[in-house]
């Protein structure tokens, strides 16, 4: 009997001791917590960064493109590739294919994977809404590149949301000035415009139109129609033109490169590539070869690499908790002509 006592009483001590030490052990953790959760007070946005440091986590980040056949877009991405694989950092491409509905499955399919990041370029900068507001709710930073879905109200552009671009009216202004000069303030031009509704057509076209206006009320626009940025489409438009204008066109100014090489293939085809001038914007390859052998008149440098690489880093920096105080970043716009081509060609 005394002994079962004994047995009784030593659990007892045991049990309280155990007690004991894992009550100490709790007040030191809660101690230690409370100090670090000081600290990340004072530095709230390093967590999720200190997180994917301590597990090895590699970040991912989305890059949903308005379609891989386009060309200048191509370069934006590689640049943001570039960045990548630099970084460590996991990109996911997903090309929409120039549909909206698309592109926001898209991106509510990479928030669902996970991504803890996201680039986009718009399809329909008008139609961004359900995809900043996944990004929002899924609390991911978004950078829209190249494509503004916020031309004219970047003040309402939310937090954690990044808009990497070119001025695009600047684009179109510099083209006209050009143009304008060199066919001596008067004559016939037409317009191949990108994809209706996009900001880079809407914005160009009117820089266009300003300068007209405003310096040459002697130039006669005399049709503006869509090539939807590609240079088959440029090509067969032109041929168009060619037949409805004749000797009253000087000039073809295009929203893009690609559009018009096409214009410059179909003057070509005609015979007529010496008394019309053409011009386009982004200063591809392709344009500047172009340019340097005489074929094109001027293009328009933006510059991919400084689009790509801005957007994914003002995203991985968000990421990582240091997110850019700007949330519209400009890439200047540069006139390229024969005198200064060489300085464009790597």
């Amino acid at each position: 009997m005394i002994k079962s006592f004994k047995k009784i009483l030593y659990a007892g001590t045991l049990a309280l001791s155990v007690f004991a030490l894992a009550a100490c052990s709790n007040s030191g953790s809660s101690s230690d917590s409370s100090a670090d959760g000081s600290a990340a007070s004072a530095d709230a946005g390093s967590s999720q960064a200190g997180a994917q440091q301590d597990t090895g986590k590699k970040v991912k980040i989305g890059y949903v493109i308005n379609n891989l056949n386009d060309t200048f877009q191509t370069y934006i991405l590689e640049a943001a590739q570039k960045y990548a694989d630099e970084n460590n950092i996991e990109l996911e491409v997903q090309d929409s294919q120039e549909d909206t509905i698309k592109q926001v499955d898209h991106v509510n399919a990479l928030i669902e994977k996970g991504v803890d990041g996201l680039i986009v370029v718009p399809t329909d900068t008008s139609s961004m809404a359900p995809v900043t507001e996944a990004a929002q709710k899924a609390g991911i930073p978004l950078a829209y590149v190249n494509r503004n879905p916020y031309a004219g109200k970047e003040d309402t552009i939310p937090n954690n949301v990044f808009y990497v671009g070119s001025n695009e009216k600047t684009g179109g202004q510099m083209q006209m000035e050009y143009i304008g000069e060199k066919i001596g303030g008067k004559g016939g031009v037409v317009i191949l415009m990108g994809i209706l509704g996009n900001e880079g057509t809407t914005k160009r076209t009117e820089g266009v139109e300003e300068v007209i206006k405003d310096k040459y009320p002697d130039v006669k626009v005399l049709a503006k129609e869509s090539g939807n940025w590609q240079r088959d489409q440029g090509v067969s438009l032109t041929e168009n033109f060619i037949t409805a204008y004749g000797n009253d066109l000087t000039a073809v100014i295009a929203n893009n490169d690609e559009m018009a090489l096409g214009a410059v293939q179909a003057l070509k085809n005609n015979n007529l590539l010496d008394k019309v001038a053409v011009t386009g914007i982004d200063a591809t390859p392709d344009a500047l070869a172009a340019l340097k052998a005489g074929d094109l008149t001027c293009t328009i440098f933006q510059d991919a690499e400084g689009q790509g690489g801005t957007a994914i880093k003002s995203v991985h920096d968000a990421i990582n908790g240091n997110p850019s105080s700007e949330k519209v970043m400009y890439i200047p716009f540069k006139l390229v002509t024969e005198e200064n081509v060489d300085e464009f060609i790597k």
